[in-house]
């Protein structure tokens, strides 16, 4: 759903020039729209994909007040270039072969915009997922959308039928939003030589997105609008390049850049960190989420009555004793090792002799599977979560019981959404995830660099760029005590390590929540998130004629 479930290296959780649509010259016109805007079904085969889209009206309560909106969803067809600006195709009979389709994506996206018509002076925030190849029907029907499916809090959700109910904390109280699905991911579509390589990439999706964003502010006249980036899980990687080229390439400032569940540095990642030996960061930020964990489940053997003071200890046992201990290598004494796995054990609940068996390094996968025991999985995107392990003597999990949890709920209710009240979809498959691990490029050309840099992806320096040629650009990070698939621990280490001046530094408000990866599955933390959101939106939209 958001950072797939795979080893052993992963997290959760694409320069494009404005696009147009294809010029007569190089491909048929489309079809036209029935009734104006109400778009024509798409096909499947057609080679040449076109902006579609459906306006409806709806209306959200929130805060007990009313809020009457205008609801547009769609695809936007977004090119790696503008079409316009290549020569147009010979005559027939004077090319033997013909000209290859230049790649282009349809993205599909879902806005509300308050009132009857759309408000240039209203903040616009454009909100996605990660993955990569998730489409971003988590954010839109778990958090911030108008209607909100609801689902259990840490125990599989029942089947069908789900329910759908008035979403008291959307974002449309303070911002007009945009949901934008990835490309190839929910309605959207690939055509074109060499479709794939074009967009399933760190700078290549990030690309995309920005082209989709300049797109979308040019055809609905939001130019001047206050701006954000909201991105959860790999859409928080997204979000630093895309933050990135959206300032230093589409002369483009954002108001502010909201972080869910973030990473930004797959080094940090506990996935599969006994595949990069000698780098062992990886284990001491995920320690905080683990004895968060043991704790919840009462796993620990002398567990304090609040999760704080502990989390407290355990972060400065990771970055202090634990991160010399790692350092020490095969150097470490036997006795030094033993004392470390004793307190490893009192803040894992782990046993001191599984510790000692693991060298003092237990992935993610492993401590998911024998937390509580054989029969027992801990969930990854949220550890709150447990389920019946699949096969008892594997050496990690096999699943993540959150994901298997809630995606039924959340994909179940959305396809029946978006046709009912939406009207959009009818004759499409709307596709949540598709698999891009084993062929997504994760290599990355940071700020600065000549050329793309092998190794894992690392996009801190682009963040920290932007932060610097926009000194007034504003950012917020949220986490969960209980992810691990982006720790929060990680995820605060890596804004300490930005390298901004200390100057910059007061531009960053960190927020944790009491759940996981999707903080919005609990409903308190989501009550949390949107009155934190909210007021950061308002705080940093500036107003008309500000300086």
């Amino acid at each position: 759903m958001q950072l797939s479930k795979l080893r052993p290296f992963e997290p959760a959780l694409l320069g494009m020039i404005l696009a147009i649509p294809v010029a007569a010259s190089a491909a048929p016109p489309a079809p036209p729209a029935p009734d104006g805007d109400t778009a024509a079904t798409l096909s499947e085969t057609t080679r040449f994909l076109s902006d579609q889209h459906k306006t409806t009206q709806g209306s959200v309560t929130i805060d007990g007040k009313a809020i009457a909106y205008r609801a547009d969803a769609g695809v936007l067809v977004v090119h790696l270039k503008d079409p316009m600006d290549a020569d147009a195709p010979p005559p027939a009979g004077e090319h033997a072969t013909p000209v290859p389709q230049p790649p282009e994506a349809s993205m599909s996206y879902f806005a509300y915009f308050k009132g009857d018509k759309e408000d240039p002076r209203r903040p616009i925030t454009f909100l996605y997922n990660g993955g990569p190849g998730s489409s971003t029907v988590w954010l839109h029907m778990g958090a911030f959308g108008p209607l909100r499916v609801v689902t259990r809090s840490d125990t599989h959700t029942p089947a069908a039928p789900y329910r759908l109910v008035n979403n008291a904390y959307s974002l449309l109280d303070v911002s007009d939003l945009v949901f934008i699905d990835a490309p190839g991911t929910g309605f959207g579509h690939l055509r074109g030589k060499d479709k794939k390589k074009s967009f399933f990439g760190v700078d290549q999706d990030a690309h995309a997105f920005a082209a989709f964003i300049v797109k979308f502010l040019s055809e609905h006249n939001r130019w001047n609008s206050p701006k954000y980036l909201f991105g959860e899980s790999y859409g928080t990687t997204r979000s630093a390049a895309l933050v990135n080229i959206l300032e230093n390439e589409d002369s483009l400032d954002v108001n502010g850049v909201v972080l869910l569940s973030q990473i930004l540095n797959f080094d940090d990642s506990v996935d599969g960190p006994q595949f990069n030996p000698g780098v062992d960061l990886p284990y001491e930020l995920a320690l905080p989420t683990y004895a968060a964990t043991a704790w919840y489940h009462h796993k620990l053997p002398n567990p304090p009555a609040d999760l704080a003071p502990l989390l407290t200890d355990v972060e400065q046992f990771a970055l202090g004793d634990y991160a010399q201990a790692l350092s020490a290598g095969n150097d470490l004494s036997a006795a030094a090792k033993a004392a470390i796995a004793q307190k490893l054990h009192e803040y894992t609940g782990l046993p001191v002799d599984y510790i000692l068996r693991a060298d003092l390094r237990i992935n993610g996968g492993e401590f998911e599977k024998n937390l509580q025991g054989a029969e027992v999985t801990t969930g990854r995107l949220d550890t709150r979560f447990s389920g019946p392990t699949i096969d008892p003597m594997s050496k990690e999990s096999d699943y993540d019981p959150q994901s298997s949890a809630i995606s039924s709920a959340y994909v179940s209710a959305f396809n029946d959404y978006v046709r009912t009240k939406l009207d959009f979809g009818q004759g499409m498959t709307y596709k949540p995830e598709i698999d891009l691990w084993k062929t997504w490029d994760f290599s990355h050309q940071p700020p600065g660099a000549d050329s793309k840099l092998p190794g894992p992806t690392n996009v801190m320096t682009d963040l920290a760029v932007a932060m610097k040629t926009d000194p007034q650009l504003q950012v917020m990070l949220n986490g969960g005590y209980f992810d691990l698939a982006t720790p929060f621990f990680a995820a605060m280490y890596e804004m300490r390590h930005l390298p901004i001046e200390a100057s910059l530094e007061k531009n960053i408000e960190m927020h944790w929540y009491t759940s996981g990866h999707m903080v919005y599955v609990h409903e308190p933390d989501l009550k949390q998130l949107h009155a934190n959101v909210a007021a950061f939106i308002e705080r940093t939209r500036n107003e008309p004629g500000a300086q």
